[in-house]
């Protein structure tokens, strides 16, 4: 791993220069945001289950209580999605350290993640062809589409260390994010208008579906050109940093990146700042996607919303994200990231503590505590994400925001998990609910635990 603090590599210094690969930066997450609120967050799931509901039960329209049968297993067709998604996840876990190590071995970083981009795009938008009983389409699509989503999130992490200095990532960070919400609740918007009048352009609903979900990917794709285009303005990454020795033959340099990855998981032990943070973030990050995750389950089973007024609530959260991220990242300007974070993760419980309190049908309660959700979802991960920049030494930020990722990816079961279990043993969702404080609380007691300064230090001063 290679010493000092994490700043831009040598050569992109010029403050014009990286003002330029900044706003092309920020356009990453409003690339692929649209995929993830479209795609993975509202359409793909539900669709999926209708179509392996007619494989599973041929001809009928209705309740289908046979299970399909994969490699001699039966699976329920309501939970294909899930399992897909599972298996996804779990593979860019496993996946997700090698790429980091490919990456730091990578000159033009920004090449590695076009690859993985316009490679998981495509596996979008050939969604549009999922119809009929193609089932097994939509799993091999969704796993190729999130592994190199992931992939290509943590080509795009590393490069925030590039295209800016330390005390400028919280800003950064903060505005990559809420130029995601804002992408994502644009292409929402019209998607959901398609969906909802299928018949004013000619199509069906399940035809409006596809098309949703094929402009999703088209979206990610398109917007991708404005980073891999933008970011060619950097400097090559020089090869010393992180490369393979000059003169190196073929084997050894396909083999550096797992020699590498090999020696940064020893590693990783003599940054006990890195350590910490990680496990504060994986905490109460698992209780962030818990929330998001089972919001819709929550307000349609315990409170008795329609699915109208769900997805009005995922509009209300997608617009009020995007000035919540620019706000915390303000804040952090003038109060630390740190402590920001922490008043956001205070934020988080008393979400939890009012929404337990939500009589049913109570719609325009909900709507408020979608305001907070939306003012605090963007910005705790958008300033732990620059906070995590802070600790990882130069030539390993790809490697070391892998483990990131894939730490992120391995335990984010763990909150559904819990949240199911509760609901099932007590019979409502609200115990569940009130279980997730668990994760803010443990998560935010962990967080006090990192000091960002030693860790910067360390990472500063530390030798191969």
């Amino acid at each position: 791993m290679g010493a000092g603090v994490s700043a831009p590599l040598p050569g992109t210094t010029d403050p014009a220069v990286l003002r330029r690969a900044r706003r092309s930066w920020y356009f990453y997450d409003w690339a692929n945001s649209g995929y993830v609120t479209t795609t993975g967050t509202v359409l793909f799931a539900p669709y999926l289950t209708v179509v392996a509901r007619r494989a599973a039960c041929p001809g009928t329209t209705g309740p289908c209580d046979r299970a399909l049968s994969v490699l001699g297993l039966p699976i329920a067709p309501g939970s294909v999605a899930l399992y897909a998604v599972t298996l996804a996840t779990l593979l860019s876990a496993v996946l997700l350290p090698l790429v980091g190590a490919v990456a730091d071995r990578s000159r033009h970083r920004h090449r590695l993640l076009g690859a993985f981009a316009w490679t998981g795009a495509a596996a979008g938008t050939a969604m549009v062809g999922l119809g009929g009983d193609r089932w097994w389409l939509g799993v091999l699509l969704v796993v190729v589409a999130t592994v190199c989503l992931t992939s290509s999130l943590v080509v795009y992490d590393a490069l925030l260390c590039d295209v800016s200095a330390p005390a400028e990532r919280d800003r950064t960070s903060s505005r990559g994010w809420a130029l995601g919400y804002l992408g994502g609740f644009l292409l929402l918007a019209a998607n959901l208008l398609v969906v909802s009048f299928p018949g004013a352009l000619g199509l069906t609903e399940e035809q409006a579906v596809r098309v949703s979900l094929g402009s999703a990917g088209l979206w990610w794709a398109a917007f991708t050109l404005v980073p891999v285009l933008g970011l060619r303005r950097l400097p090559s990454r020089p090869l010393g940093v992180a490369g393979v020795p000059a003169g190196a033959g073929l084997l050894a340099g396909v083999a550096a990146p797992f020699r590498q990855l090999a020696t940064t998981l020893r590693g990783v032990r003599r940054y006990p700042q890195v350590v910490r943070f990680l496990l504060a973030y994986l905490v109460f990050n698992d209780g962030i996607q818990t929330v998001v995750y089972a919001a819709s389950v929550y307000g349609q089973e315990e409170l008795g919303f329609t699915s109208s007024q769900l997805i009005t609530t995922i509009l209300l959260v997608q617009a009020i994200a995007f000035g919540g991220a620019l706000l915390f990242g303000a804040a952090a300007g003038r109060f630390g990231a740190q402590r920001t974070v922490l008043a956001g993760l205070a934020l988080w419980i008393l979400v939890i503590v009012l929404t337990y309190g939500v009589p049913r049908g109570a719609f325009s309660r909900w709507l408020v505590l979608a305001v907070l959700i939306g003012i605090v979802l963007g910005g705790t991960q958008a300033l732990a994400r620059s906070m995590f920049s802070q600790l990882v030494p130069v030539g390993a930020e790809a490697e070391f925001f892998s483990l990131y990722q894939a730490g992120e990816r391995g335990t984010s079961w763990l909150g559904t998990l819990a949240f199911g279990l509760v609901a099932q043993l007590t019979g409502s969702y609200r115990p569940a609910l009130a279980f997730l404080l668990v994760f803010f609380v443990v998560g935010g007691l962990l967080l006090t635990r990192v000091d960002l300064a030693a860790g910067a230090r360390q990472a500063r001063e530390s030798a191969p």
